[in-house]
Parts: C-alpha cells; structure tokens; sequence
C-alpha cells in the first residue's frame, strides 16, 4: 500500500513537520479496490469528512471514508493547532452583507465547533495536549478600537466570556513589547491538530465506519441515482456523498472548483525551549494570534516549542525557505529567539472562499459538500461536519440557512483569482502597517 503514487501527495506519508514526529500510533488502512457499495460515502479523511462520518456512524449509518492519502494528510494534520470561534468573515462583515438576522444565527452557531472537538477529545479519551485560551493581539491603536468593537458585539449576541486586555494585562499571557493591547477568549483553546484527526479516525471506526486510505478520488459520476466514486483501484457506489476534500479536492469535481482557491500557510517549530524560557515568552496556556490581514499565530507545545505560523500563498505553492519567511516576524515578537535552532518548518493549503464564507451546499439531491473555510478550519470543520450529518439525516434547518446564504465567485474566475487576491493582501497589509 505505501508504494502506491498519489499523484497530489507524494507516497501518502504525512509531511515531515513535528505533528507527524510526534504522532499517536495508528494502523495503516487499507486502499479502497474493486467494487464497493456502501449507505454514505465521505471523500476526505480531514476534520470536515472525520466530524460528518463520527456523527453519521454514532447513529448508525454505514459510512465508509475515502482518502487519497492518509488520514488528516492536509490541513487538518498540519494547521497551527489553535481552537478560534468564529469564522473568517467577522460577525460585524456577516450583519453588514447579510443582515441581522443571519448574524444572529451565525452567533448561536459560532462557538459549537469548539465545543464539538471538547466534547469528543473527553468522550473518546483523545490524547491531543488540549489547552485553555485563546488571545487576539493588537498591534496598533486601531487594531484595538476593532477588538472593542468585536467584544461588544458578541457580547450583543449573548456571547460574554471574551476579556479585553491593556498593553501590561497582555504580558501575563504573551510577554512580547510588539503589542498594544489584546483579547482574550476564554472559550478558545490548541491542540495537537494530526492527533486529533487521528483520535477522531479511530472512533469514526470504533463505531462501524471503514476507512480507505491511499485512495485518491480519480472521478465522481454525479448524474447517476446513486453516486459512483472512482479511485486508482477501485469504485464505490453510495445512496449519499459527502465531499470534503477542501484545498486538495482538485478538478475531480468540476462544479465546485471555481469556488475556492488553494493558499497555502506555513508554520515551524523551534527546538524545546525549556519550561523557564517558555514561559517566559507565553506564561499562560493561552495561544496568540494577532489581527492582521496576513496574520502571525502560535502557541507552545506540550514539550516547550514555540509553534510559530503565517504568511499566504495564494494558488497554494510553497515558498522556497519556510523558515526564513517566518523568523523575521517570529524574531519582531520575541527578539530573544534570534539565535534559536528551528526543528521543522513545513507548509500547506486551506481553502479560501471570496467572501471568507465557509460555503456548504447539495448537488442534485444526495450529494452533499463543505469547504472554503478561509484559514478557520479547526473549528468550522468540526461545524460544518456536524451540519452535514444533521442534513443527511433529515434535519436542514442549520444546512438551509447556512447553503442558503450562497457564494460569490473570484471576480476573473479562476484565471484571475491569485493576482487579484495578491493585490488585496498587498493592500490590506499596507494599511496594516500604515494603522489605518
């Protein structure tokens, strides 16, 4: 099995980023061959596929998951790790595009994918080093007076358990003289992302569900009555699909190909500091992202790395030294890690909506997808997963209003998509620097 090609990745193994050093045990699954029939069939083995196939297999459901590579091969074994609520558009974009009363449904949904990876790390005993807190860090005056703003808001929705933080107050949970002034969200949380995914697999299995690895998805007929999924080495039929492939679903299915763009992020990983350095750097557990366009996140892990993520590349290409992009703003944050040694440094692709909307809809009447989490996917995957095992199993309501709210093309379609978005970062990221 592991010398089968996949064509999008490698020999399926994961990357070489400290996630896989430092993974869990798990058994290598077998490739999907020949003829197979199955209730649901779910394309992809990453958070969005795993949280759809879980739920859909606690009830009961024949549910088999096909993966082109092994599981949480793309984003959700390789992300930054941090549990953040809410989505890439803000709730004060969503309430200014869409209305007040999608806002408000967009509210009472936004803290549920956290809830959802808590609720199963405890239920399943999943070893992932979860930890508490997440904060939001301002760089400039006007990134504050936006952290205000978006702590009144939620509070408007009912949702209170986020803090606001002074210049000093924010050195209890990063001690770096970068920032302004923060946010904290008590409700927010890290992990190790890949042993999650992995976790999540083997309960999806312990509850009846088959897994098949290494099986890229080569074409998916839509047309007929029950969807046939084909792969390097075999085809199964389903009465249901679930597609779930995101960033790395390719042009295996035309109609959703224009509807996202591959960007990549890359993320790296120091050597272990040691607890007294560490903390001195992050004394809390918290994780820390800023609020830039083009944004720096990181965390500690559980043997005192600092784990240290931005940049974008729109189309989704990996820069030529990953360390190099990131040390310069890692060292802005903490200049006392000029000198530190970086372990792993490693890169891969989410998948952008244009209007940073998760998008979730049906092709025709049993054919089900999500994707274009925009850079939040830990948590609206898990989301979204949920919606889609809701809508499979009959209940719409949360599928309706979200498939409901549609989505918007890349103005030029695909041709035009990584130029004009390069422009809009270039510019965002200007007025970052400039305050404005």
């Amino acid at each position: 099995m592991g010398a089968l090609a996949v064509s999008y990745a490698g020999d399926g193994g994961h990357i070489d980023s400290y996630y896989a050093a430092t993974a869990n045990a798990a058994p290598l699954r077998r490739a999907l061959t020949g003829a197979n029939d199955t209730d649901i069939c779910i394309i992809g083995a990453g958070y969005s596929g795993l949280s759809a196939g879980l739920d859909l297999a606690e009830k009961g459901h024949k549910v088999t998951i096909v993966e082109g590579a092994r599981v949480g091969w793309g984003a959700s074994g390789r992300n930054g790790g941090q549990i953040i609520n809410g989505l890439n558009a803000s709730l004060s974009t969503i309430k200014k595009r869409y209305g007040q009363d999608t806002a408000k449904f967009v509210a009472t949904n936004v803290q549920d994918g956290g809830e959802i990876i808590r609720q199963r790390i405890a239920k399943y005993d999943i070893d992932c080093d979860l930890r508490q807190g997440n904060v939001f860090a301002a760089i400039t005056d006007k990134h504050m007076a936006e952290l205000e703003a978006r702590k009144s808001l939620w509070a408007a929705y009912g949702i209170d358990n986020q803090e606001l933080l002074d210049r000093e107050t924010l050195k209890t949970y990063v001690n770096s003289e970068f920032y302004a002034g923060g946010l904290v969200d008590h409700s927010g949380g890290h992990m190790h992302p890949l042993n999650l995914a992995l976790g999540e697999a083997a309960a999806f299995e312990k509850n009846g569900g088959t897994i098949c690895e290494m099986s890229p998805v080569i074409s998916v007929d839509t047309a007929s009555a029950r969807p046939l999924v084909r792969t390097v080495q075999g085809e199964i039929s389903c009465r249901t699909l679930i597609i779930c492939g995101n960033a790395y679903l390719g042009n295996v299915v035309e109609a959703l190909t224009s509807r996202v763009m591959p960007v990549s992020t890359q993320v790296l990983a120091t050597e272990p500091l040691g607890e007294k350095l560490a903390r001195s750097l992050i004394p809390g557990e918290a994780c820390i992202e800023d609020v830039r366009y083009i944004l720096d996140y990181y965390r500690l892990s559980a043997d005192n790395r600092l784990i240290f993520g931005g940049g974008s590349v729109y189309g989704g290409s990996d820069p030529v030294d990953i360390e190099a992009k990131l040390r310069r703003n890692l060292v802005k944050v903490f200049p006392q890690l000029a000198e530190v040694k970086v372990d792993y440094a490693w890169s891969g692709n989410f998948a952008l909506s244009f209007s940073r909307m998760p998008q979730i809809g049906r092709l025709g009447t049993n054919i089900y997808f999500a994707h274009g989490y925009s850079g939040h996917g830990v948590t609206a995957s898990h989301l979204f997963g949920r919606i889609l095992s809701e809508a499979v199993d009959g209940d719409l309501s949360r599928f309706d209003v979200f498939a409901g709210i549609g989505w918007v093309p890349f103005p030029g379609g695909r041709k035009l998509a990584v130029p004009y978005s390069v422009l809009g970062s270039w510019w965002y990221g200007l007025r970052d620097r400039l305050g404005v």
